[in-house]
């Protein structure tokens, strides 16, 4: 992980210094085309620890960048796992690493902030810090684990050492044997037996490398930790093991996650809420369990019908026909429009913002980014199911 990265932001003033915070929350109406008639009020969450408004990224540097996110909010709570899914190319990853302003080029953050609320009380915009506070702030307040661990450690050194390399960066003042010690804990606090911190990374399975990882991003004890498909390239017995192992340490040292992946089955056996992302908006999120159970919007149907399910009756798979949007080109109204089969004539002009629910009995925390659910409109019955269901 770089240390030292500075946001990348498009040029908006002569005078606005290198490095300084992007300018404006959202991208202006006439470039997102969102239908002011709905809501667009967040979800509530008790005890926010890190709070995403207006999150946009452009990527490319001429004069028709790729519009990867616009206008993005999402909040995780303290203590709170929060589930990302959505299709490969959805903007998951995007939106994560230019939260954290880990952003690679050509990626630029646009607009938004993202608030880091402290363990004391008071907050702060990861993107307005300085370089010395982004540092000082990494590892310690907010973490990554990466999909390859493989790529992520460095093979020439033993993984103990790259550990304790951690350490040193941000306590200085810590000896050697106390890195060390800290290092060889870490290892047997996510299941490696403390004397595997003398191994190198080809000497371990990919579980257990992917384990490290886990063990490096809690080093210094951070508030956040970003999980980017962590289980991908693992097989099904150790994907479990893994999302248990994350689910325990979560309940023992309360820090938040936000994990991302593609299978939306693997987000409830550890998630609390889950998002859905389709081609850089959130378009859904509510209660893990009751998303699953009973999505609200038709991509979130869609999305869910191309998995098999864990348990019960089989089903068929039907996929999602056709393909999702290019983001290098403007999309005049809701993106998953081309592809859905309950498109009003509205969909195709208007993009609709994040609202309530227009099921009644639906928590404030369910949202739904669809015209479907605005008030006064006929909801199709399959959008409707009640969770839990009545009786």
């Amino acid at each position: 992980m770089s240390l030292d990265q500075t946001p990348r932001t498009r040029p908006v003033a002569a005078a606005a210094p290198v490095g300084s915070p992007p300018v404006g929350s959202v991208l202006p109406p006439s470039t997102t085309g969102l239908d002011p008639a709905r809501s667009c009020e967040p979800a509530p969450v008790a005890a926010p620890v890190l709070q995403i408004e207006g999150l946009s990224v452009d990527y490319g540097y001429t004069q028709d960048p790729v519009h990867v996110l616009r206008g993005v909010d999402l909040t995780l709570g303290r203590g709170e796992v929060l589930g990302l899914a959505g299709e490969s190319g959805c903007g998951k990853s995007t939106l994560a690493y230019a939260a954290l302003r880990l952003l690679p080029p050509p990626g630029l953050v646009t607009g938004g902030q993202v608030w880091l609320h402290d363990r004391d009380g008071g907050r702060r915009d990861i993107l307005a810090l300085s370089d010395a506070e982004l540092r000082a702030s990494r590892w310690t307040e907010t973490a990554v684990v990466f999909q390859g661990a493989m790529n992520s450690l460095n093979p020439v050194h033993r993984v103990g050492d790259q550990i304790a390399d951690v350490i040193r960066a941000h306590r200085p003042q810590t000896t050697k044997r106390q890195r060390q010690e800290r290092a060889a804990e870490l290892l047997e606090l996510v299941g490696i037996a403390a004397d595997r911190a003398r191994s190198y990374p080809h000497q371990l399975s990919g579980g257990m490398r992917q384990r490290v990882m886990i063990a490096m991003a809690l080093a210094l004890d951070p508030q956040v930790l970003i999980m980017d498909e962590p289980t991908t390239a693992l097989d099904v017995v150790m994907q479990r093991q893994i999302v248990e192992q994350i689910a325990e340490l979560r309940a023992r040292l309360g820090f938040s996650v936000i994990f991302i992946t593609h299978d939306v089955s693997l987000l409830i056996e550890i998630a609390d809420r889950i998002a859905i992302m389709y081609a850089g908006q959130i378009v859904e999120q509510g209660p893990a369990q009751a998303l699953y159970r009973a999505g609200r919007h038709p991509y979130t149907q869609a999305l869910l019908a191309s998995f098999p399910p864990l348990h019960g009756p089989k089903k068929d798979l039907t996929g999602i026909p056709g393909s999702p949007p290019d983001l290098a080109r403007a999309i005049s109204g809701c993106p998953y429009a081309p592809r859905c089969r309950f498109a009003l004539e509205r969909c195709r002009d208007r993009n609709p913002r994040l609202g309530a629910s227009a099921v009644a009995g639906d928590p404030g925390s369910r949202q739904v980014a669809c015209h479907l659910h605005t008030p006064g409109q006929s909801l199709p019955e399959t959008l409707a199911g009640a969770w839990p269901p009545a009786g």
